[in-house]
């Protein structure tokens, strides 16, 4: 089997975590579909993802979603040139209901098999919706999951500078929503909750080492635990100026972290992904660093979370390099 000049139509299936998705790109850029289930409602009373409760919601709604993308998309299986699905990182039993559809469909309509890392999918988003990518650059993957650094050279060609040392931005952004109780996912409610601050005080340090020297580490857990002893110090302090010197300090390492990389690389384009990555205030600090000739990619607020159109997207750039996968391949928990 090989890519064709022609359009090529990928289906795309993701369910690395608490989201379901199927997707219909063409030509790794366009979306015909990107149906989306969340699994939020499941998962609020644990205040996190219950890897039982996930995968059985994942295994329920993934064929329904298979005909709804393909009917969204006006196509059917027959018309499909590859067939892609998250493969690693991710939770192992959520991540065999995508990666075990995807090669009873390669396996049935004998098309090829695309096992892709959730990580570069990510990275890829800001490409879909009609734009090409471009390489090279600097990738900043910021989620519940994973914060990390990226140098990107092409598909398949990435090398990772640096990464979080302990909590993830997103993760801590839920840890503080609890200890607050604000509920979960704890990400949309503090930056909701931060944009009404009113004093815009800064209660905490600047999270240290300063970027530099080859070091690109991330870590939280010191501004993490600032905040839990300063809500015990002053419990009846405002939660909304609370939450704006938390949210203010987190973005602010991954905004420094990030142009450091790049300025030091040589490489003035920065693409953003993950969850973290449709936060407002985030989007505000990385066009007030940018440089003249610096540029910042980031995908719309939809692809930005877990979704299968990414999956697809850079699905499309291995089946055009003829990089399938068996179907003997299995699902790896990390990269």
């Amino acid at each position: 089997m090989s890519a064709k000049n022609r359009d090529t139509l990928g289906l795309g299936l993701e369910s690395s975590c608490d989201e379901t998705s199927v997707s219909v790109v063409r030509n790794g850029r366009d979306i015909l579909s990107n149906l989306i289930y969340s699994q939020i409602d499941l998962h609020q009373a644990y205040f996190g993802v219950v890897p039982e409760i996930a995968s059985r919601a994942h295994l329920e709604t993934v064929n329904g979603l298979v005909d709804g993308a393909l009917r969204e998309a006006g196509v059917s299986f027959a018309d499909l040139g590859y067939v892609a699905a998250t493969q690693r990182p991710g939770l192992t039993g959520s991540l065999l209901i995508a990666l075990q559809s995807a090669k009873a469909i390669s396996y049935a309509m004998n098309i090829p098999l695309i096992a892709v890392n959730h990580l570069e999918a990510h990275l890829y988003a800001p490409f879909l919706e009609g734009r090409e990518p471009v390489y090279p650059y600097i990738g900043l993957l910021v989620s519940g999951g994973n914060t990390a650094l990226y140098q990107v050279r092409g598909v398949a060609d990435f090398t990772l500078i640096g990464k979080t040392v302990d909590d993830a931005v997103g993760e801590a952004f839920d840890k503080i929503a609890k200890l607050l109780d604000l509920g979960y996912p704890g990400g949309p409610v503090v930056e909701r909750m931060a944009r009404t601050a009113v004093l815009k005080k800064k209660l905490f340090p600047k999270i240290l080492p300063e970027p530099g020297g080859g070091d690109y580490r991330f870590s939280y857990s010191g501004l993490k635990t600032a905040v839990i002893q300063y809500w015990r110090a002053n419990p009846r302090a405002d939660r909304c100026e609370l939450v704006y010197s938390f949210q203010e300090r987190a973005l602010e390492i991954l905004v420094r972290r990030v142009f450091a990389a790049s300025r030091e690389f040589g490489i003035n384009r920065i693409v953003v992904a993950g969850g973290v990555a449709a936060n407002a205030r985030l989007r505000e600090l990385l066009a007030g660093a940018r440089e003249e000739g610096e540029e910042v990619i980031i995908a719309s607020p939809v692809l930005c979370t877990d979704n299968a159109a990414m999956v697809a997207g850079i699905g499309y750039r291995y089946y055009r390099k003829g990089l399938y996968s068996p179907l003997d391949i299995d699902v790896s928990a990390r990269v």
